[in-house]
């Protein structure tokens, strides 16, 4: 009984195996129907046509579920990483507009000649002329560090 089986098995493994190799045949009748077999038609001209079995061409064998599931979550990952990104970048920009705004407003108040106060450890007191050039270089670099194409722009281009 065991042999019969495995004889069976046997055939129904080979089964698909020939029917891939097959050839099907495709022609006209005088009535001018078109029919499909597996064997050529005597006495009548027929073509031989190609047909597609369920395996994919490409010479890669299919991906298993498994495979497709990472492949389709490392995509997902990717996709966050790239929307984490611009959005850090987007807050890189804000605030450097914000450093931008900041630098240029102190720096037109510098270039305004007035005397500026300032308040240290409690006391009030106005800063002298070397101490208002020095606060003009400072926000001067803040304001060319932030004001003009980011770092990150620049090496793009």
């Amino acid at each position: 009984m065991n042999k019969k089986v495995l004889i069976m098995v046997m055939m129904l493994a080979v089964l698909p195996l020939t029917a891939t190799g097959a050839s099907v045949y495709k022609w006209t009748d005088e009535n001018g129907v078109t029919h499909f077999g597996d064997r050529e038609p005597s006495g009548k001209t027929s073509e031989q046509v190609s047909i597609r079995t369920g395996k994919s061409s490409g010479g890669q064998p299919a991906k298993s579920a498994q495979e497709q599931l990472k492949e389709l979550e490392s995509r997902d990952a990717d996709a966050a990483e790239r929307r984490d990104m611009s959005a850090a970048d987007e807050a890189r920009a804000k605030q450097r507009n914000a450093n931008c705004e900041t630098a240029r407003n102190n720096l037109n108040l510098l270039a305004s000649n007035n005397r500026i106060r300032i308040e240290e450890d409690g006391e009030q007191r106005y800063l002298s002329q070397e101490e208002i050039q020095e606060q003009r270089e400072k926000f001067q670099s803040i304001a060319d560090d932030n004001c003009g194409p980011s770092v990150a722009d620049q090496s793009e281009r």
